[in-house]
């Protein structure tokens, strides 16, 4: 990736940069693939649908698997887990922002179950890396799941150890996984939305164990 600075630890508040008060882009209203509006919240996201937010990497890679999902609404990226208010792209790839690349996806619960999101999250990417995915490196591209509520980390964290326990028997290493409270997601720049649809030829990082989720959960 871009401006990749290879910082692989992360900031503390007082070390990161100020950011700023307000975004400073506009975003393209429509979905380039669902047709649905790319910035949600409470008040277009359709009755029933839930939000979740996975970071696993490059954010361009990650985005096409879930907007791929029968059941998924909308789908965003964005910066979550830091520090620095409105960052740039420039700004988290420095590693100085705190935050990693994340995918939002509002999702339909009665086609999508939650738990089928999390095992895909976990089958398309190594969560035993810590602040990498393959040869991107850096504090952005770590691996996390960021709750809205307590069913959410409940069932995050039931999966978390099951495919840990899975990962650990074959040899691979233990989950480096943050689970975390849904932080403040900070959408990023229009050019970032939808990236494989609009290049289809595009950067994929899709550095899996390759180990499927174990079959009985």
């Amino acid at each position: 990736m871009l401006f990749n600075r290879h910082k692989s630890t992360l900031p503390s508040p007082d070390e990161a940069l100020p950011g700023r008060a307000e975004r400073w882009f506009a975003l393209r209203d429509e979905h380039v693939v669902l047709g649905t509006p790319v910035e949600t919240d409470t008040s277009n996201i359709p009755a029933g649908h839930q939000v979740a937010v996975f970071g696993l990497g490059c954010f361009w890679g990650a985005e096409e698997v879930f907007w791929q999902k029968a059941g998924v609404w909308s789908t965003s990226v964005g910066y979550a887990g830091g520090h620095t208010p409105h960052p740039s792209y420039e700004e988290v790839c420095s590693g100085r922002t705190g935050h990693t690349e994340a995918v939002r996806v509002v999702f339909d619960p009665d086609a999508v179950p939650y738990a089928d999101l999390v095992k895909a999250f976990f089958e398309v990417h190594d969560p035993t890396q810590g602040m990498r995915q393959g040869n991107d490196v850096g504090t952005q591209y770590r691996s996390a799941i960021y709750v809205l509520d307590s069913a959410q980390e409940n069932v995050a964290r039931r999966l978390t150890e099951i495919y840990g326990a899975e990962l650990e028997r074959r040899g691979l290493g233990s989950i480096t996984t943050e689970i975390a409270p849904a932080p403040t997601y900070y959408y990023a720049e229009d050019a970032h939305q939808q990236y494989l649809a609009k290049n289809p030829f595009g950067y994929r990082c899709h550095a899996n164990t390759g180990v499927r989720f174990p079959a009985h959960t």
